[in-house]
């Protein structure tokens, strides 16, 4: 279970160049959608959680999202407007709320502390959560009763894991997570899943030939990809700004990867969407 639930902990610290995100607050706080704050609930918990709005005429499906190991991170506040840019509820759940200093969240937490949060939630928690947010925003009057799932990296295995619990999901979108190894796990998933993968990432994406065994011995769908090139978290590095003047030709070629990666995975996010 460990393994399914935490298979990106090890690059916690890998990636911390990244964590500095000015470029992902500027978007939202520049965002002309409504973007806010909502409490939800569930037995005696409360969950903070971010919400976007389209502006659009008729009613929308609603995207869940599941932050990466950093939490509900800057990055992660503007793919919820990402989302709500194109054309979607989007609403993501701050699952460390409640672990702050103030009974808040990420926000509240010191960078090397978010990791060890993570590692710390249950899958009991990590599902009511979601199923809270879930609930909140498919009851919304301006959602049309869809609701599908994305995650990524730590998130993108939780959303492979919440298929398993969740019947009414749409979809389920998994960037860069691994998958259930029970055959068990995998029979109560109801709604197709499709994988998005770094080619250069083979700690998870060595993971995606048994969930592509499993998946098909139970009749389930199941669409991978690997971008040839990327590396993991390549949907938050490829949109990160270009490295600086004078970065080594390694540095650039993997950006250049990246981004190619990040722009094709996002177009068949909204491809996958457009068609529920």
């Amino acid at each position: 279970m460990k393994r399914l639930l935490f298979v990106c902990t090890a690059a916690l610290f890998a990636a911390a160049s990244t964590s500095a995100q000015d470029w992902a607050k500027a978007r939202v706080e520049k965002s002309s959608r409504h973007l806010e704050w909502v409490t939800v609930k569930h037995d005696s918990r409360e969950v903070g959680c971010y919400i976007g709005y389209p502006e659009i005429k008729d009613k929308a499906t609603a995207v869940v999202i599941i932050h990466d190991i950093y939490g509900l991170s800057d990055w992660a506040r503007s793919v919820v407007d990402q989302f709500a840019e194109a054309g979607y509820i989007a609403i993501t759940p701050d699952l460390l709320w409640g672990t702050g200093s103030k009974g808040g969240g990420t926000a509240e937490l010191a960078a090397d502390q978010i990791g060890l949060k993570i590692r710390g939630l249950t899958a009991d928690q990590v599902t009511a959560d979601l199923n809270a947010a879930a609930a909140y925003a498919r009851k919304l009057d301006a959602c049309n009763g869809k609701v599908v799932v994305i995650g990524f990296c730590y998130g993108g295995t939780q959303s492979f894991r919440y298929a398993t619990n969740n019947p009414d999901l749409k979809a389920a979108l998994v960037c860069y997570g691994s998958g259930p190894t029970e055959p068990t796990d995998i029979a109560r998933i109801a709604c197709p899943v499709y994988g998005f993968y770094g080619g250069n990432d083979a700690r998870v994406t060595s993971t995606v030939a048994k969930s592509v065994e499993l998946m098909k011995a139970a009749g389930k769908t199941y669409e991978p990809k690997a971008y040839d090139g990327a590396g993991h978290g390549f949907m938050k590095s490829g949109e990160a700004p270009p490295p600086e003047a004078g970065a080594d030709q390694k540095t650039l070629d993997a950006y250049a990867a990246n981004k190619q990666a990040r722009d094709e995975a996002w177009k068949r996010v909204k491809e996958i969407l457009g068609k529920l």
